[in-house]
C-alpha cells in the first residue's frame, strides 16, 4: 500500500503558486481516479491513491462544488436495510472537463453509419454491443431461478458490478397489492453512453429489450438519463414466473446485410 498523507506541502523555499500547482495535480488525481474507477468510495480513494480519510474527502468535497462529481447513494449487497453507501462519479461537466473525444468519435462515426446505411445499421450496431452483455449477464441471472423479483436483483447486481450504479427495489403502496399487479423498479444511477444515448435512442431501446429477455417478462421503461431523467428506471411487473421465450423479442444479434442482385 502507498504511503498515506494528508495534503500537498509547499517544499522548503517554494511558492503559492507552486503549492497551488502541486493541489490542482493532486486533485486531477482524484478526479481521473473517479473516472477511472466509479462508482468509487472515498475509502476506496484513500486506499488507491494514498492518501488520508481527510485529505481525500476534501478534495472530493472541492469537485462535487465544482459540479465534477456527484454522489451516488448505492445499497450493500447483504446489508439489508441499512443506509446506502455513498460512492463517487463523474457528473456530465466533469466529463466535459475531461474531454469525452471518444464519445464524439462514436457519435460522428455511428452519424456517418447512419447516412451511408441507413437507420436500421445503427440498431444493428446497437444489438452487437448489448447481445455480448446478454452473453455475460444471462448464465448470473438465470441462477436467481423462475422469480421474476429475483431475477431483477440479479440483473441489478450484474449491472452495478459494470458500473451503472444500479438497485432493484419492489413497489411498496399503502394497500396491498394482488399478486399480480406486483413490481419492481430497476433503476441505473450512470450511463457510460449517456450523452451516445441521448443521440440516439434506439441504445436506450435495445437495452430495455435486453432487460425483458433476461427478467423473462415484458418490460417498460419509465425515464433515462439519456432524456434528462435523474436516473434510468425500469418497470418490472413481478406477479407471474419467468417465461423468456415468450416475449417476442429475438435473441439480440446484428441483422446480417445481403447485398441485391439487382443490377
Amino acid at each position: 500500500m502507498p504511503a498515506r498523507h494528508s495534503a500537498v506541502m509547499p517544499v522548503p523555499g517554494g511558492t503559492a503558486a507552486g503549492a497551488a500547482d502541486a493541489e490542482d495535480r493532486t486533485r486531477d488525481r482524484v478526479l481521473n481516479a473517479v473516472l477511472e474507477h466509479g462508482p468509487v468510495s472515498a475509502a476506496e480513494l484513500g486506499d488507491m491513491l494514498g492518501f488520508t480519510p481527510a485529505a481525500v474527502r476534501r478534495h472530493l468535497d472541492h469537485l462535487q462544488r465544482a459540479g465534477v462529481i456527484e454522489v451516488k447513494r448505492v445499497a450493500k449487497a447483504g446489508a439489508g436495510a441499512g443506509r446506502p453507501a455513498r460512492r463517487y462519479v463523474l457528473s456530465s461537466q466533469g466529463q466535459s472537463k475531461l474531454g469525452d473525444d471518444y464519445l464524439n468519435i462514436a457519435s460522428s462515426a455511428l452519424r456517418k453509419l447512419r447516412d451511408l446505411a441507413g437507420e436500421e445499421a445503427v440498431r444493428d450496431y446497437a444489438v452487437e454491443r448489448f447481445a455480448e452483455m446478454e452473453e455475460r449477464y444471462a448464465p448470473e441471472v438465470d441462477l436467481a431461478g423462475s422469480d421474476i423479483a429475483a431475477r431483477a436483483v440479479a440483473l441489478s447486481k450484474a449491472l452495478s458490478r459494470d458500473g451503472y450504479v444500479a438497485s432493484a427495489a419492489s413497489i411498496e403502496t399503502k394497500a396491498p397489492l394482488p399478486a399480480s399487479l406486483s413490481s419492481v423498479q430497476l433503476c441505473q444511477g450512470h450511463c457510460p453512453i449517456q450523452q451516445l444515448a441521448a443521440e440516439f435512442p434506439v441504445f436506450c431501446d435495445t437495452e430495455t429489450e435486453l432487460f425483458s429477455r433476461l427478467v423473462g417478462v415484458d418490460v417498460r421503461r419509465l425515464s433515462t438519463l439519456a432524456q434528462g431523467g435523474h436516473v434510468c428506471t425500469t418497470h418490472i411487473p413481478t406477479g407471474r414466473p419467468a417465461a423468456k421465450e415468450a416475449l417476442g423479442f429475438p435473441k439480440l444479434r446484428a441483422t446480417p446485410h445481403v447485398e441485391s442482385n439487382n443490377q
